[in-house]
């Protein structure tokens, strides 16, 4: 009898110890195959975008016209991509505002030097026409924003102009400008322009009206002398500051 329930007793351990190590496997058992695991993904850096000012990277102004050339003024804001261009600019100049909005069949271009602020003259023009102008830079960027113009060319007159320094010194020199009609019309009215070569400037003028400014020169006729007959002429002088008087003065002249 004793023997028995030993047996008994035994059976019974085992298959307690059995269920226990069979709840264990189930609990620590292996998830299956094909269940999704978590990964960790790397971002790549971001390129930092650069924000340009809200300013133009170039601008530009006519400053100067003759019945063949246009003059213009550029500022380069900013020099070098994103935000402006490389030295030299190219300067395009169209015969009309469609050419020119869409960059085609340029009549005229001309390269600037490598200052940031300068002018470039544009020549060979045709007389009495009206162009718009653009701007491009070294590697062939154009520029998208300034369609300058419309700006007029001079008409062919028959007006010229010759000047004389009559007496030079130390600081300064005085001259005589002469305005002739070599048309066949009368002259109601004239303008005579030129440029100074250094750093000469204007105090005075009498027979005539400064209407410039700085190096860039324009005289017109002063209400007294602005009718001119076929083959006449009328002059007009000025008193000028300079550290070195010019040899010459080359002018132009429309009437």
């Amino acid at each position: 009898m004793l023997r028995t329930f030993g047996v008994v007793l035994t059976a019974v351990t085992l298959a307690a110890v059995a269920g226990v190590t069979a709840a264990g496997a189930a609990n620590t058992q292996a998830a299956p195959l094909g269940t999704p695991r978590l990964m960790t993904t790397v971002s790549p850096t971001a390129t930092p975008t650069v924000a340009c000012p809200p300013a133009l990277p170039i601008s530009g102004r006519v400053t100067g016209v003759t019945a063949t050339t246009v003059t213009i003024s550029y500022t380069l804001q900013f020099s070098g991509p994103p935000c402006g261009y490389d030295l030299p600019m190219t300067v395009l100049l169209f015969a009309s505002y469609e050419d020119a909005a869409t960059w085609q069949n340029p009549v005229a271009e001309a390269v600037t030097g490598l200052e940031r602020n300068g002018q470039v003259t544009l020549d060979g023009l045709t007389p009495d026409t009206e162009y718009w102008f653009r701007f491009s830079d070294v590697e062939a960027r154009r520029d998208p924003y300034v369609i300058g113009g419309p700006v007029r060319t001079e008409p062919v007159s028959g007006c010229g102009a010759t000047a004389t320094i009559d007496a030079r010194w130390g600081s300064g020199f005085v001259a005589t400008v002469t305005v002739r009609n070599t048309g066949s019309e009368s002259l109601d009215g004239w303008l005579v322009r030129w440029r100074w070569s250094g750093d000469e400037r204007i105090q005075s003028v009498w027979g005539g009206v400064s209407d410039g400014t700085g190096a860039d020169v324009t005289i017109r006729n002063a209400s007294y002398n602005g009718t001119v007959a076929p083959g006449g002429s009328t002059t007009f002088g000025l008193l000028a500051s300079a550290g070195t008087a010019p040899s010459g003065i080359t002018a132009t002249c429309a009437g």
